[in-house]
């Protein structure tokens, strides 16, 4: 199979050259941490460690170590595509803490075949260079708890960088902020608000004559400079704690409910102006050491053949394991067409580090 460029095209958009596609900077919404992944993704109540950051920066403030540190490495499509996230979280004091989060999905080596023909029309593989298409996420979180009892604000201020070779690249911008209250010991809500002024991405295209032709001759538009919005969404979440009563046993149920604000997608719920797409996540663990997760998320309308929908949904579960501060998550989670059942194996690691 031959593998060829790939640059964002998009055909909706404003004279200026504005566009807002639906699923813009979606790599920042696979999520990260083996512990979310198992619950499919139904963490924005719950959160309050150092992936918080990601999910929503108010759970921050359950951040109590100088520096905790997390980290995850999975691949997707058997190994082409590779994910990583490195996350930082440190408390500046009783009430207010910081996070840091490096987010990279990327394909590297990727055959560049557009110059396999040389000018007397033979095929000359050593014209064969190989390039890498790789997005990038830069987080920067603080969250603080209010005066209110258990209620808990935070924002982040994200920085994106998306490029594929010397082809094309982009720098974007956008905020998050997000919200925890905690009206007792057993319940948790959670607002999140991610690209709440729109994320703009700045695209920049550098594409030589040589290529130009290519793109010409092949009947593909050349693509020209632009700005890239990702619209608003907005998650709503609740989370309960039961303890059992039953050998320092607990359950922990969630629900989130992502609602999008980009047009109609193929979600539970739609719309031809927002989408709202549910997640479900319930763990079990023993005193704070040993937990079991699983959840659901994904629910996606396919058709068949002779025209009729049924309803689909991408299961996961995990398991984690804290022991002296150490905790090593494992995911079993769906990563590609769900509907062919792709699974992968996905593992994450979170520490803390104090003075003394």
């Amino acid at each position: 199979m031959t593998l060829v460029v790939v640059l964002p095209l998009y055909s909706l958009g404003q004279d200026d050259g504005t566009v807002a596609p639906k699923y813009s900077n979606e790599f920042l919404q696979i999520g990260v941490g083996a512990q979310s992944l198992g619950l499919g993704n139904a963490m924005v109540a719950g959160v309050n460690d150092v992936t918080s950051t990601y999910w929503n920066p108010a759970g921050l403030t359950g951040v109590k170590n100088k520096l905790d540190v997390g980290l995850m490495h999975s691949e997707y499509f058997a190994g082409i595509a590779k994910y990583d996230y490195l996350g930082l979280a440190h408390s500046i004091d009783e009430k207010s803490t910081v996070g840091f989060a490096a987010i990279r999905f990327g394909v590297d080596d990727i055959p560049n075949t557009t110059q396999l023909i040389n000018n007397e029309g033979n095929i000359d593989y050593d014209r064969i260079t190989l390039f890498t298409a790789a997005d990038y996420g830069f987080l920067f979180s603080y969250g603080r708890e209010m005066p209110i009892e258990g209620l808990s604000v935070g924002g982040t201020v994200k920085i994106i960088h998306r490029r594929a070779g010397d082809f094309a690249r982009s720098w974007g911008f956008g905020i998050d902020a997000g919200a925890q209250y905690q009206p007792d010991d057993n319940w948790r809500f959670g607002l999140m608000a991610r690209d709440v002024t729109s994320t703009f991405n700045a695209w920049i295209y550098s594409l030589d004559s040589e290529m130009k032709e290519v793109f010409l001759e092949t009947g593909n538009e050349i693509p020209e400079n632009g700005l890239e919005l990702t619209l608003p969404r907005l998650i709503l979440a609740a989370q309960r704690k039961i303890n059992t009563g039953w050998h320092d046993i607990y359950v922990t149920p969630e629900v989130n409910a992502v609602i999008t604000t980009d047009g109609r997608r193929n979600t539970l719920v739609q719309t031809n102006f927002i989408s709202i797409d549910p997640l479900m996540g319930i763990s079990i663990g023993w005193r704070d050491i040993v937990e079991v997760r699983t959840g659901v998320n994904n629910f996606q309308y396919v058709k068949n053949f002779d025209d009729s929908e049924n309803m689909v949904f991408q299961p996961n579960v995990g398991v984690g394991v804290t022991f002296k501060g150490v905790t090593l998550d494992y995911a079993f989670t769906n990563i590609g067409n769900q509907s062919e059942a792709l699974f992968s194996h996905v593992i994450s690691l979170k520490f803390g580090l104090n003075d003394d």
